[in-house]
């Protein structure tokens, strides 16, 4: 059965307007009123219980222990990002998703609301997220701590709007992002270069994408205002990426023995990175890391039924970002005509198995057990952003025959 992706994302689309763009997430269990009641908040190995029972559940026990639905900065960049994606389709025809008047009020609100969400004291604009997250190695990233991955894809998000807005705080709310890569985010030498750290806070400068989507701010905005610095320093640590690449074309999350795994949306996030800044600066020096990295992304994360792997080596867990991340990466790359086939027959098994009747997406299939709890940032706003992306790309595809 072959599933209309049009009608698909109207029930997507008035679910998470019906929700006011408000949700749960996998990472906020510390959210929770009753636990952060008890005692057993001060100690970290109970957090770390607490928030990846949360996130590994497939019953939802957030209402019961009064997690309150919330805004998420990344969440509303991503619908943010959606909505200029409809915009541009409104220039070529009237559509389904509103006029160009209604979609450009919707542009402005979420801009705006997204501006009012930027986390305080730091040396320019930046954005975290709205729970205490306890990472693996027992590290506590608190309540709306930046990381250069929120602000990645505010700065996406707010680029779009300002180039249909014309609204200078928007663009000039990006250029302030840039001083917070520059300044904030710390730098461990790798290679012939650096990686910029996950967050201002020691201890989390290993990661790859996060290095990558530094770069991803500083090209996307050296394209407007030509500063060299930012073209330079994203130059750098975009080679000792690259130099980091396995030979098949991979790589792995990070430079630890801990993140030693190689997944499907990372990857993707690296590929989009690399992409930008050869668009946004002229600069195709890294054409041949990204030809394998393409390879290697489309060769090892989709089955020919359109299954999409989480990692490269196994099927399960099915994870929403990973279908989600393909079409944003493959339009970036302007690659959606050459694989057409295959990102129909993702779209299609990700519609036919992770969309709920009432719109919204689930979140994981795992061996024998779903988690079908809807996650307005992980699982709706990413599907926002990726089926409108998709949407575009077939109107432009559409007008250009």
């Amino acid at each position: 059965m072959k599933y209309k992706v049009e009608t698909s994302f109207l029930k997507l689309k008035s679910y998470c307007e019906a929700e006011n763009y408000k949700g749960w997430d996998p990472y906020d269990g510390l959210n929770s009123k009753l636990f952060q009641a008890l005692p057993l908040k001060k100690w970290d190995i109970a957090r770390l219980i607490w928030i990846q029972f949360f996130k590994r559940s497939p019953i939802n026990f957030r209402n019961l222990t009064r997690v309150p639905k919330a805004y998420n900065a990344k969440g509303i960049a991503l619908f943010l990002s959606g909505y200029c994606n409809l915009y541009d389709i409104s220039k070529f025809q009237n559509t389904l998703y509103g006029s160009s008047k209604e979609l450009k009020a919707h542009i402005i609100r979420l801009a705006n609301l997204l501006l009012s969400l930027q986390s305080k004291g730091y040396s320019g604009s930046c954005w975290g997220y709205n729970f205490d997250w306890q990472a693996r190695r027992l590290f506590l990233f608190p309540k709306n701590t930046p990381t250069v991955v929120a602000t990645s894809f505010a700065v996406d998000a707010l680029l779009k709007a300002y180039v249909i807005t014309k609204n200078e705080n928007y663009l000039n709310t990006c250029i302030s992002a840039t001083k917070f890569v520059l300044k904030d985010l710390k730098r461990a030498k790798y290679k012939s270069g650096f990686l910029f750290s996950y967050s201002p806070l020691k201890g989390n400068n290993t990661v790859f994408n996060a290095s990558l989507l530094g770069a991803k701010i500083l090209s996307q905005v050296y394209f407007f205002n030509k500063n060299t610095i930012l073209k330079n320093t994203a130059q750098k640590t975009i080679k000792a990426c690259c130099e980091a690449q396995r030979e098949d074309g991979s790589w792995v999350y990070g430079n630890l023995p801990v993140q030693n795994w190689i997944d499907s949306f990372h990857t993707g996030y690296n590929l989009e990175a690399i992409q930008t800044y050869h668009n946004c600066t002229g600069d195709s020096t890294f054409q041949t890391y990204l030809e394998k990295g393409v390879y290697f992304y489309l060769e090892n994360f989709f089955r020919r039924d359109g299954t999409p792997k989480y990692y490269h080596d196994k099927m399960y867990p099915i994870d929403i970002h990973c279908p989600g991340q393909l079409f944003v990466t493959i339009s970036k790359l302007n690659l959606f005509k050459l694989h057409n086939v295959l990102i129909e027959d993702v779209m299609q098994w990700t519609i036919q198995n992770m969309q709920n009747k009432n719109g919204y997406f689930h979140y994981q299939i795992k061996r024998g057990i779903n988690s079908k709890i809807s996650y307005m940032r992980w699982s709706n706003a990413f599907m926002f952003n990726a089926m409108s992306c998709y949407l575009l790309e077939h109107e432009i595809q559409r007008n250009t025959i």
